[in-house]
């Protein structure tokens, strides 16, 4: 008994057979390459990839602050710390009291008043180092290049304070917070933002 298949079994059949001849085909040259690979000590070396966890984004003040927040945070408006830093950006409580925020069970409920503080603490601290910003942007202290956005991402790690000791002591004063991290790590790694639309306002609030 001879079977006659139809025009698209044959066509179906034929899919099927090309898909896993290409599965096979790649699955041969992922494994070579792989295999080119493989140094003298007989290790196997990757490729760096793009770290994922990190967002991509514009070097303008939504990158800067983005890529702050998920420094201090991962970027999530609940967390408190265990030495009780609180939300997205990790205030402390006398800078909220400051920026006149006293409940801090609200204030860990709305994004959009963490938003607004954040730009308000932006605006008193550029305000506070407006004089070291405009002598010290674009020197370089401790082979790291100063830029506005890493000052301020520092006097936000620090406080404004500690950054003005270390720019005034050309790097020989230096701070770092109880986890290890220090105003050179903010300096090199919040570098080169452009916030020319934060305005130094000495009073700024929410």
């Amino acid at each position: 008994m001879i079977i006659h298949l139809h025009p698209l079994n044959r066509k179906i059949k034929f899919i099927k057979k090309f898909l896993f001849l290409s599965i096979l085909f790649l699955g041969f040259i992922n494994a070579t390459s792989i295999d080119k690979k493989i140094d003298t000590n007989n290790k196997i070396t990757f490729p760096k990839f793009v770290d994922f966890n990190i967002p991509y984004l514009q070097k303008d003040f939504v990158g800067f602050k983005e890529a702050l927040a998920f420094k201090e945070s991962q970027g999530k408006y609940t967390v408190v710390n265990t030495l009780g830093y609180l939300g997205k950006y990790q205030f402390g409580k006398t800078t909220l009291h400051r920026l006149d925020i006293y409940n801090t069970e609200d204030f860990l409920k709305n994004p959009e008043l963490q938003e607004k503080a954040f730009v308000a603490l932006c605006k008193v601290n550029k305000w506070i180092l407006r004089k070291d910003i405009r002598r010290s942007v674009g020197k370089t202290i401790n082979g790291i290049k100063i830029t506005e956005s890493g000052i301020l991402a520092a006097a936000h790690l620090s406080g404004a304070g500690n950054v003005k000791k270390f720019l005034r002591s050309n790097g020989t004063v230096r701070f770092s917070d109880a986890y290890g991290s220090t105003i050179q790590s903010y300096l090199k790694k919040f570098a080169g933002y452009d916030l020319s639309n934060i305005e130094a306002e000495k009073n700024a609030t929410v």
